[in-house]
């Protein structure tokens, strides 16, 4: 199951023009990257997804649920791009603690904690205070935090900022592992280079509309064909992001 954004316009305060107008997508199944400079809207398009924010109009929907029923928060799990680590609880009671507050009885949620750690290769952290993990390893937990109630979507908010280049390898790799046919990934973030070729699928966002989206091979061959190899998702996305919004964000 996916979520479905149809016609959602939303903006910050009734005065200042809206981020997102009129804005029609479909998240794709498997791995997406979200490209698109500062202001375009990645971040509220993702917090719309998440249910975090409601659109002015439009909806947001997946299903027969929409964002503003209280069981779509369930189905959906969105990471912050800042992780804050809980004082005094360890990663297993930080992740445990998320499950409780997304309405997990609390023995369910210390059980779903360790699988969750398990799947992003944290268990060997699990009682460690979340203050004295690394940047990397908190994002881990963010992750986890995530999945622990078991959501088919993770919508993810410039998770490798900040990291260094080893930092974003190990969390690329951790991604690509969870995309699959029962978790959807959507991933907003600005290593073009270092993501988009990996994604099964790439969506631009461009001043609120859609200027691209679809398949990893369809938004390189906007790419000149004598680019190199480490330049064709950049070279690809300079190319896109000049173009008009699709006639499907509508």
């Amino acid at each position: 199951m996916s979520i479905h954004f149809k016609s959602c316009t939303f903006g910050y305060g009734r005065r200042k023009p809206p981020i997102l107008k009129d804005l029609t997508y479909t998240v794709p199944d498997g791995f997406t990257v979200l490209l698109g400079p500062n202001g375009a809207g990645k971040s509220t398009l993702l917090k719309l997804g998440s249910g975090l924010h409601k659109p002015h109009s439009g909806s947001v929907s997946m299903g027969s649920l929409t964002s503003r029923d209280f069981a779509f928060a369930g189905q959906v799990a969105w990471m912050p791009q800042v992780i804050t680590p809980m004082t005094g609880l360890t990663a297993r009671e930080q992740v445990a603690y998320t499950g409780w507050l997304k309405g997990m009885a609390k023995s369910d949620a210390w059980d779903a904690a360790r699988t969750a750690l398990e799947r992003v290769n944290m268990m060997d952290r699990a009682d460690i205070k979340t203050k004295q993990l690394s940047g990397g390893q908190l994002r881990r937990v963010g992750v986890a935090s995530a999945l622990v109630h078991g959501a088919g979507i993770l919508l993810l908010d410039e998770p490798t900022a900040g990291m260094d280049p080893t930092q974003r390898r190990a969390f690329r790799d951790l991604i690509l592992g969870l995309a699959t046919a029962e978790v959807r990934v959507l991933m907003s973030t600005h290593d073009v280079a270092d993501l988009a070729e990996e994604a099964d699928h790439v969506t631009v966002l461009q001043k609120g509309q859609i200027a691209f989206t679809g398949p990893t091979r369809d938004f390189l061959t906007h790419a000149p064909h004598e680019t190199s190899k480490a330049r064709r998702a950049e070279t690809a996305y300079a190319t896109v992001s000049t173009l008009p919004a699709l006639q499907t964000s509508r």
